[in-house]
């Protein structure tokens, strides 16, 4: 069984190459694998589905017709975009995917995360995120009229910028200890998360041997992904032309 990973796509009108990138990967480099696993962060923002715009419309009916070719598409909430609903996966065929989630693929049990719970060191998102991650305070959103719903998407990307000015690197960076933790908790020897965007194979020390944390990058001048082959996890990139 091939399997395919990626994360941190940010798709917005904004950005049309990345958009055309992945309506090439889907015809060009998906049908080629069983399964698709998209790990957070897939559109840039999301104030629910009944916002949908023509371009987010355009995509949905993309992933429908590759999973009406009979390929699982897997999707885990980012920080962009954990507001999807129910409308967007029936439109799409795409399921919905838990933040974490334990697969076993090919024998091999791999832990898949989108990577921002993992940021512990970032105190204030860390207090953001269980806020507006609330089962309740998501329902009530809901409820709100879509033009506040709108207004507050905006303020939340612009805070989140503007918060990023003042932080480190390594507070912003996933923290060692709370990686070994769920690693231990989940007891596996690889994760494959996004968040980052830092691109890379990092090796952790466990009780019981060496594991290894996959990071996926975004998609900019450059798409990222994590191909499962049979036993073997290997990440390839490529080139994101204008």
């Amino acid at each position: 069984m091939k399997v395919l990973f990626i994360s941190d796509l940010h798709l917005t009108p904004e950005c049309p190459a990345v958009a055309r990138a992945f309506c090439h990967y889907l015809s060009d480099r998906a049908p080629q694998a069983d399964a698709l696993y998209i790990l957070g962060d897939f559109f840039e923002y999301w104030v629910g589905d009944d916002a949908m715009d023509d371009f987010q419309h355009d995509i949905a009916r993309r992933l429908k017709r590759y999973t009406d070719t009979g390929k699982a598409v897997y999707l885990m909430p980012g920080n962009r975009d954990f507001a999807i609903g129910k409308s967007f996966l029936r439109e799409t065929g795409v399921k919905w995917l838990k933040d974490p989630t334990l697969i076993n693929i090919n024998d091999q049990k791999i832990l898949l995360m989108h990577g921002d719970s993992l940021c512990t060191q970032d105190q204030q998102y860390q207090r953001y995120r269980r806020i507006i991650r609330n089962p309740l305070v998501m329902t009530i959103l809901r409820m709100t009229p879509l033009s506040y719903r709108k207004n507050l998407g905006q303020k939340i990307r612009q805070n989140s910028k503007a918060a990023k000015v003042g932080k480190t690197l390594d507070i912003m960076d996933v923290t060692p200890s709370a990686v070994i933790d769920v690693m231990e908790k989940f007891q596996v020897n690889t994760m494959i998360h996004g968040h980052t965007h830092r691109p890379d194979i990092h090796e952790v020390a466990l009780k019981k041997g060496t594991g290894k944390r996959y990071v996926l990058g975004d998609w900019t001048d450059k798409g990222w992904e994590i191909e499962l082959n049979e036993q073997r996890l290997s990440m390839n990139q490529f080139p994101i032309p204008e």
